[in-house]
C-alpha cells in the first residue's frame, strides 16, 4: 500500500468529502504530506473499484467517502505489516549510524 493510500483510508475513521480528507492527511502528518487534487482522486477511483471505500451524496450533493469492510481489513492487514516494520527499525538501527 502506498503512503498516500494508506493516510487516505485512515482519514476516513469518519466518513468525508475530497477536501475533508485532505484537510486531514495534512493534520495526521503535520504538513508533511499534502495531496494534490489529481493524486487523491485518482487514488480514491482505485480505492473504489478495489471496493476498500464506497460513494454517497450528502445533503448537499458533496461526494462523500467512507470505508467499507474491505478497507477496514486491508487497513488491519496494513497496520500489521508497518508494525513489524517499526519493530525492525528499532532493533537493527544501530547498525546503520
Amino acid at each position: 500500500m502506498t503512503e498516500t493510500a494508506f493516510y487516505i483510508l485512515l482519514s476516513l475513521t469518519e466518513p468525508r468529502h475530497g477536501y475533508g480528507i485532505i484537510k486531514r492527511v495534512e493534520e495526521l502528518t503535520d504538513g508533511r504530506l499534502k495531496l494534490g487534487s489529481g493524486t487523491i482522486y485518482g487514488t480514491l477511483t482505485k480505492m473504489q473499484k478495489d471496493e476498500m471505500i464506497s460513494i454517497f451524496a450528502d445533503e448537499r450533493r458533496k461526494t462523500i467517502y467512507e470505508v467499507t469492510g474491505i478497507g477496514k481489513k486491508v487497513m488491519q492487514a496494513e497496520m500489521v505489516r508497518l508494525k513489524e516494520l517499526h519493530e525492525h527499525v528499532l532493533r537493527f538501527e544501530g547498525e546503520f549510524l
